[in-house]
């Protein structure tokens, strides 16, 4: 068995272990008659059967998959966490996973530039940077996934003063199918790296990645209960006047619990009433985020699961339990948040001045039409970046995520929050469900056909892709 926590990652399964290693089959049997890998993604919604799952552990090793691959005339799909929930990383032929290449390359402790491997992990990351002073300018509320896949499907914290990690993204390095390797910046191939900081995996393997980071700094973060109507009315003032904003709303109720985040220096105290805010005790936060957070939510959602007419009274209580605090972290502990219930999403990134009426339109379906939802809405905010596919491309954004449990069908409820998202001008995230093609996303993105026109240079058989990302970029067989 090759799966790993199951928390935090997608799974992979064979029982002949050497055909899934290296791709080679056992003494006496044929290729074509190999045993295939089983993988299936974090939620457990996107299943696929490589003949061949790499995990190299040099670039020497990575060069020789990628060629023999590409001159058999297979098909290749990296995969990270498998934290996607499209099929985006699963392939029928080849998949290649990095976890072997990782850790940091190097780094420029002036610029603040730190070039990683690949693989790297979003989770170890701050142990990487911690002997420099540094850290990422900002994170997403998980950490599982490896480095290139949350760059490469547009990954994003909150915060309307900061970009998704793509923005953040000085360098990269990129295996072209014949192995060779190009060196991507604004200052080397300035064209084909504009394009590059998100390509969903279709230009080529990202073997390393350079990214801006920042001297390390605490969050102090306020979790505080508030009347939905009341926050609807001033959320977009309230998201420019903090660092960072989130919320949570449960469905069948009429409150949702706001998280408000201010960067402070490491070691320095936080201004005016935050001054005294105190670092949570490490136990009281394991056991709040693990025993409280993920034990009730996965009791509450299997009861709903087997009771649907119990939902909103459940998530009447649920909201009423939680409680205001203020508590002070390095800022990596605040951004993430254990995930260990599993679920489906989909989440539409909108012009930030369409969202509230979009979350108004999107409680009165739920209203409307009888639906008992478990998960709470979780509605954040990012700048405006000028990376081609990003989801915040030339707009600040608002970003709505919907959820639903595993065990639930989300495909209902998920057709109509995407129609109310698309009407308001929403752009689906690049590793979540929605049901978009090429042409719907040429009238979302207006670089659309520049990054269509650098995929067909640079790998013309569409070595790099699979059914899923042909139908995204228009790619015929």
């Amino acid at each position: 068995m090759g799966a790993v926590r199951a928390d935090d990652t997608g799974s992979t399964e064979s029982d002949d272990r050497e055909s899934r290693a290296t791709g080679r089959t056992r003494p006496g049997e044929d290729r074509g008659r190999a045993r295939r890998t089983r993988f299936r993604n974090w939620s457990g919604h996107v299943h696929a059967h490589p003949h061949t799952f790499a995990r190299p552990t040099s670039a020497r090793e990575l060069e020789a998959v990628v060629t023999a691959a590409a001159g058999a005339g297979h098909r290749i799909r990296a995969v990270g966490a498998g934290h996607s929930f499209t099929p985006v990383a699963a392939g029928d032929d080849v998949m290649i996973n990095l976890d072997a290449l990782t850790g940091i390359v190097a780094v420029d402790e002036a610029s603040g530039r730190v070039r990683f491997r690949a693989g790297t992990r979003l989770r170890d990351i701050p142990a990487l940077l911690a002997p420099y002073g540094l850290a990422l300018e900002n994170q997403g509320d998980v950490n599982p996934q490896s480095l290139a896949g949350a760059i490469s499907t547009s990954t994003h914290g909150t915060g309307l003063g900061f970009t998704g990690f793509a923005g953040t993204v000085t360098g990269l390095s990129l295996m072209s199918p014949d192995g060779t390797v190009q060196e991507l910046s604004a200052d080397e191939d300035a064209e084909t790296f504009d394009l590059a900081r998100v390509s969903l995996g279709v230009l080529g393997i990202l073997t390393e990645i350079e990214i801006r980071c920042v001297p390390a700094f605490d969050l102090i973060a306020e979790e505080v209960v508030t009347d939905l109507d009341d926050l609807l009315d001033g959320l977009v003032p309230r998201m420019r006047n903090a660092d960072h904003f989130e919320f949570y709303w449960f469905p069948h109720t009429d409150s949702a619990l706001t998280k408000t985040n201010t960067r402070v220096p490491a070691g320095q105290a936080g201004p005016g009433r935050l001054a005294e805010a105190g670092v949570r005790n490490r136990l009281l936060t394991v056991l709040d985020k693990e025993i409280v957070e993920n034990g009730a939510l996965l009791a509450a959602v299997e009861l709903g699961a087997r009771v649907p007419g119990l939902i909103p009274k459940i998530n009447r209580i649920a909201q009423a339990a939680v409680s205001d605090r203020t508590y002070r972290a390095p800022g990596h502990d605040v951004f993430v948040t254990p995930r260990r219930v599993r679920f489906n999403e989909m989440e539409y990134a909108l012009p930030l001045d369409a969202g509230v009426t979009a979350i108004r339109e999107i409680q009165q379906a739920i209203e409307s039409r009888g639906w008992r939802i478990s998960f709470p809405l979780e509605v954040r905010a990012a700048a405006a970046d000028d990376v081609a596919l990003s989801t915040a491309t030339g707009r600040e954004t608002m970003y709505i995520a919907v959820h639903r449990f595993h065990k639930e069908d989300c495909e209902e409820y998920f057709r109509v929050v995407e129609l109310i998202c698309r009407a308001h001008g929403g752009r689906p995230h690049w590793g979540k469900i929605h049901s978009l093609g090429a042409e719907e996303l040429r009238a979302a993105y207006p670089r659309f056909d520049d990054f269509c026109a650098l995929r067909a240079r640079l790998d013309p058989d569409a070595v790099f892709g699979n059914r899923f990302t042909d139908a995204l970029f228009g790619v015929r067989g």
